[in-house]
């Protein structure tokens, strides 16, 4: 009896001590057994036979849950059925009309709307890998971005015709195939689809048009940000979105929620996360053209939405909206995404209810991601024991100034301890493959980094500061490049950047460095007085500066007659 007494006392002061010595003991236990699960399911598909595809996945909801919405765009509903018909018919158009062969890369030039979802579709079960361009480059970023997947055909939106014919007698030149979703077109070289489409059966096209694909084999080709030149074409192949199935299922959602997906399809959170994502849940997917914080919480009750998604500044934006007396009658529960900074996420909470916000820290070329599935605010994600074992990845000592990781007297790199800011790099193995950029080897060479903890050993070069505090939290920090020496320390340009918005009157802030070479005294400090005193004044400076006018919706040169009207307020920035 005593020893009974004993046990159900120990049971009952368990949870006490739990939460006292390790509060995060039970979020990271549960998070553990989903790992687990998630990985378990996707060895078992990776072992089926014939190869099992994302398409096999959006088969078996469409057979399964024929009649559910899948679609919601513009007051018209898509069913999973209806999807799966509309894009046999592009794909059994393209069949007909076309010398497109299984494994030819297709260019997808489209927005936001159905007709990008039909196509994608309808292109995977012919087999072709598909490069999702920008539909706002133009000209020689467009080309460059066309070039980079060697693409043997283009299908385009109606409305983006004259980006096409901008760079058309380059494409006729390379014989490439010029689709543009209208009923008939004019101009040489480009023909009209819908009518082709329209006309097409909606029968299933054959899985042997897929036998030659392999895991290897590459799925989408998604282009990087051209913040350090032009744009980069990721190859993200089929073992990769296979995997990527799981993103939104290991959040928690399930095939009765609603996502309001308003993010660039050709981006990856908006492709990957939000349509592929939806189709492991079988989740109803609310489709808009893009991002508007005035409509955004009407439309999330209009449709019930449940699930949101947000990236970089999207959350600032809808803070910044009129305050209403409905800001919290919603029916949204989830927030997934990145780049939300700590005031803003308590902000956004404080306003618009507790909901849960999952952060998460992931790119599209990387090899290693992280999850905030504990809610702590300002975090990306936590350290997990299992999560570090199958992805191996340090954060180490970073030179900001020689822009070069440190290495010791024996020429390998320096870990950095709790609390300190370092390079995130991830070791490149079978499991956690890193692919590259198509036809950029230079490019892709410069994400490997070598000889990192052992002479051989090869890592992913991520590019980012981040931070691991001492209760094993990780927070993003910065990106390399945007981080200066200040008073003998490491100052991320982030960090001046948030300080900088919790001033009333700044509505936003971007801080950044310029110029070639920063003047010095001849004690070698940094003379900024007078590159303060400069502004943007064309007077001053001897660069050539540019300013949007709205009206032209375009850049113009910075005159003094410019200059002075904004001044004085006639011209608004």
């Amino acid at each position: 009896m005593y020893l009974v007494s004993i046990l159900f006392a120990s049971l009952a002061v368990t949870p006490l001590v739990l939460k006292t010595f390790f509060p995060y003991f039970w979020k990271d236990a549960f998070y553990l057994a989903d790992l687990v699960r998630i990985l378990l399911k996707f060895v078992l598909r990776r072992r089926r036979k014939p190869l099992f595809l994302v398409l096999d996945r959006f088969l078996e909801q469409s057979a399964a849950h024929a009649d559910r919405p899948f679609i919601v765009f513009e007051n018209k509903t898509y069913s999973y059925q209806d999807t799966d018909r509309r894009s046999n018919k592009i794909a059994n158009a393209l069949q007909r009309h076309s010398e497109l062969r299984p494994g030819d890369t297709v260019a997808l030039f489209m927005g936001n709307e159905p007709a990008f979802i039909f196509t994608w579709l309808a292109l995977a079960k012919l087999g072709c890998p598909v490069a999702l361009l920008n539909h706002n480059i133009r000209s020689r970023s467009l080309l460059h971005c066309f070039n980079c997947c060697s693409a043997k055909l283009l299908i385009a939106a109606a409305e983006l015709q004259e980006a096409v014919e901008e760079v058309l007698p380059s494409l006729r030149e390379q014989g490439v195939c010029v689709y543009l979703m209208t009923k008939q077109c004019d101009t040489p070289g480009v023909e009209g689809f819908s009518d082709l489409v329209e006309e097409a059966s909606d029968t299933p096209l054959p899985q042997s048009l897929r036998s030659d694909i392999t895991f290897k084999s590459p799925a989408v080709y998604i282009y990087t940000s051209g913040t350090t030149g032009l744009p980069k074409a990721a190859v993200v192949n089929q073992n990769r979105l296979l995997a990527a199935l799981a993103v939104l299922d290991s959040t928690g959602v399930t095939p009765g929620d609603v996502i309001y997906l308003n993010l660039p399809l050709y981006h990856t959170a908006g492709f990957i996360i939000g349509f592929i994502g939806s189709i492991e849940t079988g989740s109803t997917i609310i489709l808009r053209r893009k991002f508007s914080a005035s409509q955004f919480w009407d439309e999330c009750r209009k449709y019930n939405v449940t699930v949101v998604q947000y990236i970089g500044e999207v959350l600032r934006y809808l803070c910044n909206t009129p305050k209403r007396d409905n800001d919290r009658e919603h029916k949204v529960r989830l927030a997934i995404g990145n780049g939300v900074r700590a005031e803003i996420w308590k902000e956004f909470l404080n306003r618009f209810g507790n909901m849960d916000v999952r952060e998460f820290y992931a790119s599209t070329e990387g090899n290693v991601g992280f999850v905030n599935y504990t809610g702590k605010i300002g975090a990306i994600g936590r350290v997990n024991y299992l999560h570090r074992k199958l992805f191996p990845y340090a954060l180490i000592k970073y030179d900001t100034e020689r822009d070069e990781p440190i290495r010791d007297s024996t020429g390998l790199c320096v870990e950095a301890p709790k609390g300190e800011t370092g390079l995130l790099v991830s070791k490149i193995t079978d499991i956690a493959p890193f692919v590259g950029y198509a036809k950029n080897s230079q490019q892709t060479e410069k994400k490997r980094l070598r000889d990192v903890f052992q002479k051989g050993d090869l890592y992913f070069n991520s590019g980012d500061l981040l931070k691991i505090d001492q209760d094993n939290f990780i927070y993003f920090q910065d990106r390399v490049g945007d981080t200066f020496r200040w008073k003998g320390e490491n100052v991320a340009t982030t960090e001046v950047a948030d300080i900088l918005t919790l001033i009333d009157f700044v509505q936003e802030a971007n801080v950044y460095g310029v110029q070639n070479a920063v003047e010095v005294t001849g004690t070698f400090k940094q003379m900024k007085v007078r590159l303060v005193e400069e502004g943007f004044d064309p007077a001053c400076i001897p660069d050539p500066l540019y300013i949007l006018q709205e009206r032209k919706q375009s850049y113009t040169p910075m005159s003094g007659q410019v200059y002075s009207s904004i001044v004085s307020g006639n011209i608004k920035l």
